[in-house]
């Protein structure tokens, strides 16, 4: 038996390979189309804007692929406006199309945009507020539009950017209610007409099509799409009676996502999505065994804790306001909710106050990097601890010393 499942897992492994070599040689040959010519002409939407002394920086969306260019900054470009763009392209090489490429514009002009529903979304999260920073705020909350670093730099320093960038949770409570807004209806033509189906399963599958669609609205976030793929994959999971939360479940959802999307290899916030579900399944297997009101207490706190190391790498801002994060996350799973149906039935301004507060509160802020060699040692002795107990623990170890480093 053992052995018939790690030949199921092998070809399983093999066909996503198999899948991605494909969609990477569609992305060679998008890429090739791309560095023809010298000049390339295509039609761009702005994701977003970073202002610098004398020019500004446009982070671009294409049909097939994202880059930046900077323009002067007396142009009036708004966030997304659609151009149409003429970039130099030719000494591009593949590793940068994938990865995110700086492109020089030679001219630009901008084009008529087509509203859409998303479009139509922003504007009443937009006639909701009257701070701009708190409508950029809900727009990434629910739209995944990118924000300013203003913002950015606001959320790194609370320690909440995971709060901003639509994952599980969020997809956790969208799913919620999607699923009992359609209760209750369903229920009704389910029990007149085909009580012999499975109506959780049914509603489950509804849920899952309204994501689905709220998956493309968003343009298909990385780490929306592995929380989506998880989502799928443990329903069909549950149904067919197999462990959800494995490291397995886990790694198949990476394949999917890579082999589908090769270029989200390259996406930060991806690999933190992973990771991140990585450490929760940890917590589980080790922890299990815990009161369940001790879980619930130290969950926030150990995920925040243990994650710091790989956080530090990247971004090194430190403030002692990061220790709010495990109980601004608590708090989180009242407000986002509260938040959608505040923004449905036209109420969502009188929180304005309460939020401008908290996101403009002055907050010191040092930096700390995570050394490289300690970033590798944690990282091996992580995957380590999937087998091995003594390893586990070592990993709190690490976490604590490194904390300790961080902090004092």
């Amino acid at each position: 038996m053992i052995i018939l499942e790690r030949k199921s897992n092998i070809l399983v492994i093999v066909l996503f390979l198999l899948i991605f070599l494909i969609n990477i040689s569609i992305e060679f040959k998008k890429y090739q189309e791309l560095t023809n010519e010298e000049v390339y002409e295509t039609k761009v939407e702005v994701l977003n804007i970073y202002e610098k002394e004398n020019y500004n920086i446009l982070r671009l969306k294409a049909k097939d692929f994202d880059f930046f260019t900077n323009i002067d900054k007396f142009e009036n470009i708004k966030k997304q406006d659609i151009l149409n763009i003429l970039i130099i392209s030719k000494n591009l090489s593949f590793l940068d199309y994938l990865k995110g490429f700086y492109a020089k514009s030679i001219n630009f002009y901008k084009i008529e945009k087509i509203t859409t529903l998303k479009d139509k979304i922003i504007k009443e999260i937009n006639l909701s507020h009257n701070d701009e920073i708190i409508k950029e705020l809900f727009q990434a909350l629910f739209l995944a539009v990118p924000i300013s670093k203003e913002l950015r730099d606001i959320c790194t320093n609370y320690g909440i950017s995971h709060l901003i960038a639509l994952s599980g949770f969020h997809l956790g409570v969208l799913s919620f209610v999607i699923y009992w807004i359609f209760y209750y209806p369903y229920s009704f033509f389910h029990g007149k007409y085909f009580s012999y189906r499975n109506k959780k399963y049914d509603l489950l599958l509804i849920s899952i099509f309204f994501l689905f669609c709220y998956l493309i609205i968003t343009d298909i976030v990385p780490s929306l799409l592995r929380a989506f793929v998880m989502f799928v994959l443990a329903i069909f999971l549950l149904r067919s009676n197999i462990k959800i939360f494995s490291f397995m479940t886990l790694l198949i959802t990476f394949l999917i996502v890579v082999s589908l999307f090769p270029k989200y290899l390259f996406s930060l916030g991806f690999w933190f999505s992973i990771i991140a579900v990585f450490y929760i399944f940890l917590f589980i297997q080790y922890f299990k065994d815990l009161n369940k009101y001790l879980q619930i207490l130290i969950f926030n706190f150990w995920i925040f804790l243990i994650f710091n190391p790989i956080v530090h790498f990247y971004f090194p801002q430190t403030s002692y306001e990061q220790f709010l994060s495990p109980i601004i996350t608590i708090f989180f799973t009242l407000f986002y909710p509260i938040e959608i149906f505040a923004h449905i039935f036209d109420f969502a301004i009188y929180f304005d106050g309460f939020i401008k507060s908290f996101l403009f509160h002055k907050i010191n802020v040092y930096e700390v990097f995570t050394p490289f060699y300690f970033f590798i040692v944690y990282l091996i002795v992580s995957l380590a601890s999937i087998f091995y107990k003594k390893a586990f623990w070592s990993l709190n170890i690490l976490m604590i010393i490194f904390n300790l480093y961080l902090y004092i």
